[in-house]
């Protein structure tokens, strides 16, 4: 059996709360009976939070599949691709997700805040990975193609060309007065 390479890396992405609940869940592998229907794709998250839930190490592997997951407060985060898959680039996506959130949530992440922003984080997971492909794994190009204002996010956590930004438009304002 050969293996070609693929841009199809991502098997699934999603975040359970402390009881295991799914909060956000997308899956991408459409031709695998592990993710058929929703009833198989929510038993194989509730293996894959059993098995993390108490675990000290960020990767297992459950199912064929090499599960990476990162936990915070009252959520556990996950990305999950083939068993070949490299760790190290699934890592980048649940990075690049967790840090996203965290910085539109304003690094206050719980699952009400999710509940809340929940419109951002489904465009943030859709901006990160789309169709199982990586598409961005920078948090900051990902929260500024969700176009959160900068308003919005702390000045500590700004780039400086969204600070020199603000400061042009606000002259710009004032000199229009």
């Amino acid at each position: 059996m050969s293996l070609l390479p693929s841009l199809h890396t991502i098997k699934g992405v999603c975040i359970l709360d402390n009881d295991g609940r799914r909060v956000v869940s997308k899956y991408y592998d459409n031709n695998d009976d592990t993710f058929a229907t929703v009833k198989d794709q929510k038993a194989f998250e509730s293996k894959v939070f059993k098995a993390t839930e108490r675990s000290s190490s960020e990767i297992v592997a459950i199912n064929n599949y090499t599960v990476v997951f990162r936990s915070n407060v009252d959520l556990f985060f996950y990305v999950f691709g083939d068993s070949r898959e490299n760790e190290l680039m699934l890592l980048s996506v649940l990075n690049a997700l967790y840090e996203s959130i965290s910085m539109i949530l304003r690094k206050n992440v719980e699952k009400r805040a999710v509940f809340d922003q929940m419109d951002s984080i489904l465009l943030i997971v859709d901006e990160v990975v789309d169709r199982g492909i990586l598409l961005e794994s920078d948090a900051n190009n990902v929260v500024n193609r969700v176009h959160v204002k900068t308003e919005d996010i702390p000045l500590s956590e700004q780039t400086v060309t969204q600070v020199s930004y603000d400061i042009l438009k606000s002259f710009n304002w004032l000199s229009q007065s």
